[in-house]
């Protein structure tokens, strides 16, 4: 018994003294390695706190990946210390996979063995003042965003952003009102008290006082950088190419670009030090994506755009093609953009053109006009798309709503007991179908027709003689006088309360104006006259 109780006791310590030597620690470091566990990592360590805080941000940066690190080779070279290799095996999903070969030393320490820190013992070149992140890389150059004809519409460009830090700014009313000064060439609008507003709201952090082109910035940038609190960065941003255009469409293109560059996105495994890039360790760019094809006319945009600028209240045109779908041009002045974007997703009475409605649901039907229900006006303007719900890439629309069905979708308030809202969008989208005889699904992206569960088809006979028989007719209208002296010009204008909607057509081309607080039974019209006058001039 005493043998046995000695022999016990020898095993207890061997087991002991084995599982506290070198080559035990290297595999307990590996294995709380592949568990992220960097605080029992970094305690097997000769200086814990300072690996702990490497391989906390290791993990945090490479958050979704995996890793199995592997003693590869362990060599003692003599009672205290030795040398290992490690094989590291990283996988940020289906085909990202990252594996590199490390080695490292193990000492005997007062402590008990330990490995001997230094942040290549786990990674590559890294360092303690490097970061390292997992990146979404993508392709480089950047497609772009083309209009109709294949010109370019949208671009990546190198943004200067132009920031205001008010930790680094010892007097804040100098530094604020001297930046003021020295952007007002492109920024008029920015003042020294605008500034101090949104330092204000900031609550101590940066703002971004401005954002600039690299000509815009090439100039300025002398009188920048002197003032204190200003820093200066570059990011790559995607930008309209003309400075003309302004539209809610280049929302919804650069959402369309977006989708493009991720699924053409790759992925890379970068390194930093004191915030700056270093080197990509791993991964690949991914391959570049086609242009992106838009649809606007750029020529019809900047004559939408004239005619929205030219009246004091509210207003949003939307220009379609009825024999494609595609929306050609939409615009909105300021006035209109401050409620968002309003021409695909503001809802508004019906007002007077509810009978055009109302006659394409008495064709529909055998009845006169005056004795459709509200629920037949209802369906005949789904038979248009005023209703449907069109899911077009990149674009949030509402078409149109029965009146008091709710939704989340902006909708003002105006006068008259309407059945039915419709917003600029739909009601283009219904003079389209007159034109065209048959609702096409919209498009902002040539050959990318938006999607609906609604059935969609040729407008039964009568309701299409209806129809283009009530905009011929419309335009008899004593308000209508301005567009007649336009070729191929059909429409139909009307009041809805305070305000004025007027949709036509002109060979290939249907748009719907609206216009809240008209002051004239005409204003809509005269918008119209301006937009095809603006169109009829040559090209700038």
């Amino acid at each position: 018994m005493g043998v046995a109780a000695l022999a016990i006791a020898m095993g207890s310590c061997g087991t002991g003294t084995e599982a506290a030597g070198p080559e035990a620690v290297v595999d307990r470091f590996t294995q709380r390695l592949d568990e992220h566990d960097y605080a029992g990592a970094a305690e097997l360590t000769s200086y814990p706190s300072a690996a702990s805080a490497t391989l906390q941000q290791m993990f945090e940066g490479l958050e979704s990946g995996t890793v199995d690190y592997e003693k590869a080779q362990f060599i003692g070279l003599d009672a205290e210390s030795g040398i290992f290799n490690l094989d590291v095996k990283w996988s940020f999903g289906e085909q990202k996979n990252w594996t590199y070969g490390l080695e490292g030393t193990v000492r005997k320490l007062a402590n008990g063995w330990r490995i001997s820190w230094d942040p290549a013992v786990v990674m590559p070149e890294l360092r303690q003042n490097r970061t390292v992140q997992l990146v979404r890389t993508t392709p480089d150059p950047a497609p772009k965003v083309v209009d109709n004809v294949g010109k370019p519409l949208m671009t990546q460009q190198i943004i200067n952003v132009v920031e205001l830090d008010p930790t680094r700014m010892p007097d804040q009313v100098t530094s604020t009102d001297a930046l003021a000064r020295a952007i007002e060439p492109v920024a008029p609008l920015i003042t020294g008290a605008s500034l101090r507003e949104d330092l204000a709201a900031a609550g101590g952090k940066p703002i971004t006082a401005v954002s600039l082109r690299e000509g815009d910035f090439a100039i300025l940038e002398p009188r920048m950088a002197p003032i204190p609190g200003v820093v200066m960065k570059q990011e790559p941003r995607l930008i309209v190419s003309d400075r003309r255009i302004f539209s809610p469409m280049l929302d919804a293109m650069k959402k369309v670009w977006e989708e493009s560059q991720d699924r053409h996105s790759g992925w890379g495994v970068q390194l930093f030090e004191n915030g700056r890039f270093v080197k990509q360790l791993a991964g690949n760019q991914g391959p570049a994506g086609p242009d992106i094809a838009g649809t606007m006319d750029q020529r019809l945009q900047r004559a939408a755009e004239d005619a929205v600028v030219s009246v004091g209240s509210p207003a949003s045109i939307v220009v379609t093609q009825p024999s494609t779908g595609a929306v050609v041009a939409a615009a909105q002045n300021n006035y209109s953009s401050a409620q968002g974007a309003v021409a695909f997703t503001g809802l508004y009475p019906a007002g007077g053109t509810i009978d055009l409605f109302r006659k394409a649901a008495g064709a529909a039907k055998g009845k006169a006009p005056g004795d459709v229900t509200d629920q037949e006006v209802i369906e005949a303007a789904a038979m248009l798309g005023v209703g449907v719900d069109f899911r077009v890439p990149g674009l949030e629309e509402v078409t149109g709503r029965p009146a008091g069905a709710g939704g989340a979708e902006p909708v003002r308030q105006g006068g008259g007991s309407d059945a039915l809202l419709v917003s600029p969008f739909g009601m283009a989208i219904a003079a389209a179908a007159i034109t065209n005889g048959t609702v096409r699904p919209p498009m902002l992206e040539r050959g990318r027709p938006g999607e609906t569960d609604a059935p969609m088809g040729p407008l039964p006979g009568p309701v299409d003689a209806a129809l283009r028989a009530a905009l011929r007719e419309g335009m008899n209208a004593p308000q209508m006088a301005r567009l007649r002296g336009f070729r191929d010009v059909n429409g139909f204008s009307a009041k809805a309360g305070d305000d004025g909607w007027l949709i036509a057509s002109m060979g290939d081309l249907t748009f719907a104006i609206h216009i809240a607080d008209v002051d004239s039974g005409d204003m809509v019209v005269r918008m119209g006259e301006r937009m095809l006058q603006a169109l009829a001039k040559p090209d700038e």
